[in-house]
């Protein structure tokens, strides 16, 4: 797990986790039209890791790609879910979804959305041993 930073000495530009475009992220009421649900139902589903949000710029956003057309990733809730019982916090989780992999077509985020996506969960399982 890693630990909080604060603030002031938080990353910045590419050494925070997730996509570095910022037109690669999406803010919570984004998410919220393009899901057609309700403010408070993406908060809900924040906090049971249905979809993960961090922090950029003082706001809370979450990766665009994650939402795939009207939905959330299929296979993201368990990925999440895994991540977090290996000890990831949203950070971390982050950076693990956008690390580059050779052995994937690019991330487990991008793996995700594709016939890898199982393999993405097994090796977020493994993570927990």
């Amino acid at each position: 797990m890693t630990d909080s930073v604060p603030a002031d000495q938080a990353a910045t530009g590419a050494d925070l986790p997730g996509p570095t475009d910022p037109a690669a992220w999406l803010t919570l009421p984004d998410v919220a039209e393009r899901l057609d649900l309700s403010i408070s139902k993406v908060h809900q589903m924040i906090r049971d890791r249905e979809l993960i949000a961090v922090r950029r710029d003082g706001v809370r956003r979450i990766p665009a790609d994650l939402v795939a057309n009207r939905t959330v990733q299929k296979h993201l809730p368990g990925v999440l879910n895994l991540l977090a019982d290996a000890g990831y916090d949203d950070d971390a989780a982050l950076r693990w979804l956008y690390e580059e992999d050779p052995t994937l077509p690019g991330t487990p985020a991008v793996a995700l959305g594709g016939d890898l996506a199982r393999e993405v969960k097994r090796r977020a399982q493994a993570l927990g041993f």
